[in-house]
């Protein structure tokens, strides 16, 4: 009876609260009680999510050391500093290191960059910097959507006389590597705290160069944004809005090379089931770095030769995909014959390893549960796990 009283109680100050953000932005009770559902609860946030946009972009000097981050990579700019990009494989990743890259080439630095595959794993590693330092001799290393868990490593970089900056919008470990760390969870702003990589750099271009100049990658950064399953709010529904426009009025070659006929009034949907999945493909099954050449690249024939390419990638993914899952269904249900499991940890040597968290995404969808996907590489385990709203798996 208690239960069902607090039920009616909140369902009239749902009502209540509807109606007077009904009226204050003249919209439908309907609309307003839906706006509520998600979370938009004043007529701020209401107005925030129903018409986001470019104007709503807060300032990125907000971010801690971001200052002092731009200032830095300006000065490599016009000093024509060798300059490298560490980025990681998936999409969001993928996307960071392209919008960077364009920048500083843009700009005058002698830029390079460097993805790593995925048997080398996730982040720095020190193999890969003796790489960088020995083939590029560079200046500067900045990160993308990675580093801010890299503390040795850094100091590595460090040793051999490199300066380094780290972009990345993960969650903050106890120890920060000890050099500017550009990450929006340091700072106090929701709008920017659940930025994804690409949206971090989108930022960090903006403090060095303004506003006005980049406008010309939101586009990439909402496909990022997407395809990383970040929230749809604050400033992320900002650049996806303002990214969706651009997109539909002047095409990259690479997005009209991947989206084909589908080029034509392009929504959220085009870029999260037809582009994004594309994008991933390439770091999945063999290496990101070809799809950083895909967005990189101007010319139209050459975009539609290597999206042709990346086409191959997904589909063998979308086989092996296919196949892991119902084998994880499988155990999932012989499992449930035995009796009620909390959470789901599947492990197979044979799986693929560019696979399992999209497995695990689908074993928490099925099932709602927590799920962690394990497979085998070399002499070590390696996995993916995903969670539900409500069980914080970090």
């Amino acid at each position: 009876a208690f239960r069902n009283r607090e039920a009616r109680l909140l369902r009239k100050r749902k009502n209540m609260d509807a109606s007077e953000l009904a009226m204050q932005l003249k919209i439908s009770p309907i609309t307003a009680e839906l706006l509520l559902a998600r979370g938009a609860d004043t007529p701020e946030s209401a107005r925030a999510f129903l018409y986001a946009g470019y104007e709503d972009l807060s300032d990125p000097f907000e971010i801690p050391d971001m200052r002092e981050a731009a200032a830095r990579i300006r000065r490599a700019c016009e000093a024509g500093e060798s300059v490298v990009i560490f980025g990681d494989y998936d999409a969001d990743g993928i996307s960071s290191v392209s919008i960077f890259y364009q920048y500083l080439t843009d700009r005058g630095a002698n830029a390079h960059w460097y993805v790593p595959e995925r048997e080398e794993g996730y982040g720095l590693n020190t193999d890969a910097v003796e790489y960088i330092a020995d083939t590029y001799l560079p200046d500067l290393i900045v990160t993308c959507d990675c580093g801010v868990s890299s503390h040795d490593e850094v100091e590595y970089i460090k040793d051999l006389g490199i300066e380094v900056i780290v972009t990345d919008h993960h969650e903050l470990p106890e120890l920060l590597p000890d050099c500017l760390v550009v990450n929006p969870k340091r700072g106090n702003n929701p709008a920017t705290a659940m930025l994804c990589g690409a949206g971090v750099v989108f930022k960090v271009v903006e403090a060095a160069e303004g506003r006005e100049y980049v406008k010309r990658f939101l586009d990439i950064a909402a496909i990022a944004t997407v395809a990383d399953s970040v929230p749809l709010l604050g400033e992320n529904r900002d650049i996806v809005t303002e990214g969706l426009k651009l997109i539909n009025a002047r095409p990259r070659s690479c997005f009209s090379a991947l989206l084909g006929k589908a080029a034509e009034g392009v929504t959220a949907q085009n870029l999260a089931f037809t582009i994004a999945p594309r994008i991933n493909a390439s770091g999945r099954m063999e290496c990101g770095k070809e799809s950083v050449d895909l967005l990189v690249e101007r010319d139209i024939n050459e975009a539609l030769r290597r999206a042709r390419h990346i086409d191959t990638y997904n589909e063998q993914r979308k086989g092996i995909d296919r196949q892991m899952t119902d084998e994880a269904n499988l155990i999932v249900n012989r499992l449930e014959s035995q009796s009620h499991q909390s959470s789901i940890v599947l492990y197979d040597e044979h799986w693929k390893k560019g696979v399992v968290g999209i497995v695990a995404s689908r074993l928490t969808e099925i099932y709602f549960r927590p799920t962690v996907v394990i497979t085998r590489e070399g002499d070590l385990a390696t996995g993916s796990a995903r969670s539900v709203a409500g069980f914080d798996i970090y």
